[in-house]
């Protein structure tokens, strides 16, 4: 882990740290005594670069580089860090709380940005079924292999249904937050 240095802290505050405490449950964030079970044991670091224990630092220390950091988007959110922790800190919430506040203030990576799109389009963050050319993809092929329908029994086969996700999406102005272009729905019209 990288040793923090005073000419390495770029803006110290309390906002990032208050705000995910705002949850009662995640206060105990705080008790974290940089122990390291949570790097060394998370699944996703074995594979990546993820450093959990500084991700836990940044956030206790209110460290806004934290919302910038690419580690947080490396969780898989697993829980392993949680369920090893000497001190019960729900870390993997944290690292939620910390990817909604990062999200808030525009720090989004923009294949996110494309998946929160492909949801608003299709109710699913991957798209399933037939392209736009009335071609079949791998997966509808993949699940008539195995006896199922090309298209799941989801919003693929209810497109309705994804007037009713968009909805969802303004009424809690996720749209607006990510930019995302929605269709109007029959109420709008």
């Amino acid at each position: 882990m990288e040793k923090i240095t005073p000419n390495i802290i770029f803006n110290i505050s309390n906002d990032i740290s208050d705000e995910i405490i705002k949850d009662e449950a995640l206060k105990i964030m705080r008790a974290c005594f940089q122990c390291g079970t949570c790097t060394g044991s998370c699944p996703s670091g074995r594979r990546t670069a993820i450093r959990t224990r500084q991700i836990m630092r940044e956030a206790v220390l209110s460290l806004d580089e934290v919302l910038s950091d690419e580690d947080i988007w490396l969780c898989s959110t697993c829980y392993t860090c949680y369920e090893r922790c000497p001190r019960n800190i729900p870390v993997t919430d944290v690292i939620i709380k910390i990817r909604n506040l990062a999200t808030q203030r525009g720090f989004i990576k923009p294949a996110h940005q494309k998946v929160t799109q492909i949801l608003a389009d299709t109710g699913h963050g991957v798209p399933l079924g037939l392209k736009n050319n009335s071609e079949e993809n791998q997966w509808s092929k993949a699940r008539e292999s195995y006896g199922l329908s090309k298209i799941p029994p989801t919003t693929h086969a209810h497109p309705e249904a994804v007037l009713d996700i968009q909805k969802l999406m303004k009424l809690t102005n996720f749209d607006k937050l990510l930019k995302l272009e929605l269709q109007s729905t029959n109420e709008e019209k």
